[in-house]
């Protein structure tokens, strides 16, 4: 099912273990916009076979922007989009809506963008509290009898909620926050190790308070590396199924992420190392808000999911 750089999604969907993250690519009309294709385009020159966005990243323009710099896609290519968020009310504020309805209709949008018949994975972006978990999973489940998804999976569960969902339909994927310091979700990424479910960490690198950058920062001036590529070699080298998805904005910063695969797979991330980082822990409290917002900041340090 996985090897040190590549994994099989729900047991047979392939890709690099290394993803990429689309949320940080400008949308924007002009320059910036003319930046987001060639990174887009250059992250698949340089091998990156599996893509993250979702509906939340614009209302779907972000979804279009891929779309722009990759059709026709490259037949190893997956791109991987979530659904479960809606503007809602008169102030059109983002707002979890897991509604069957709802889900339906925004499976049906991302298939006409994203100019495919099949959404090889489709990850519900959060449960919505509102909505019975058995009818926003059964719904997914509806649509990939119907063809309409091949693989499905969450994003921000608990190990009980992975339970729930896993005895209505099988799960693919798990798209939870977790970096070197911030390890919350542990317990989950145990559960989809023992059940073989791809683990696509979020917020991949996240930095803590100075004593831990320091450490952090020390690992990789004794590796020649960055601290980017040595929070992302340790992502790869702490489960087989972890399926980093560093998003960036920046083709000098995407071939800068790329590069810690190559620092995973040497024998320069010693036991010694990694030793010295599991030792770390969280030092700040998570800033995520409850209810989604429609990401604007396009940093390197906040990957928002």
């Amino acid at each position: 099912m996985a090897s040190a750089t590549a994994f099989r999604i729900g047991g047979d969907l392939e890709v690099r273990r290394l993803g990429f993250g689309a949320m940080h690519l400008s949308t924007d009309p002009g320059p910036a916009r003319d930046t987001s294709l060639a990174v887009a385009r250059r992250a698949v020159e340089l091998g990156i076979t599996l893509i993250d966005t979702a509906y939340l990243y614009g209302g779907g323009a972000n979804e279009e922007l891929l779309v722009e710099a990759l059709y026709p896609y490259p037949d190893e290519l997956v791109i991987t989009t979530k659904v479960g968020v809606a503007r809602s009310g008169p102030s059109g504020d983002w707002k979890l809506d897991g509604r069957p309805a709802v889900l339906r209709d925004q499976v049906g949008q991302a298939l006409r963008r994203l100019r495919v018949e099949r959404i090889e994975l489709l990850q519900l972006h959060r449960i919505d509290p509102d909505t019975p978990l058995a009818d926003q999973i059964g719904t997914l489940k509806e649509l990939r009898t119907e063809g309409k998804i091949g693989r499905i999976g969450l994003s921000e569960v608990t190990v009980d909620e992975l339970d729930q969902a896993r005895r209505i339909v099988d799960i693919a994927s798990v798209q939870n926050r977790y970096n070197l310091l911030d390890r919350e979700h542990e317990p989950v990424l145990a559960a989809c190790e023992a059940a073989g479910i791809a683990f696509l960490p979020w917020r991949t690198v996240a930095w803590g308070e100075s004593g831990a950058r320091a450490e952090v920062a020390a690992v990789a001036a004794e590796l020649d590396a960055t601290p980017t590529q040595v929070a992302l070699a340790w992502l790869l080298g702490h489960s087989p199924v972890m399926l980093p998805i560093p998003g960036t904005g920046r083709i000098a910063h995407l071939e800068e992420n790329l590069a810690a695969e190559h620092l995973h797979l040497s024998v320069s991330l010693s036991p010694s190392h990694r030793d010295r980082l599991n030792r770390l822990t969280e030092s700040t409290e998570s800033t995520e808000p409850t209810e989604p917002t429609e990401p604007t900041e396009r940093t390197e340090s906040t990957d928002l999911t």
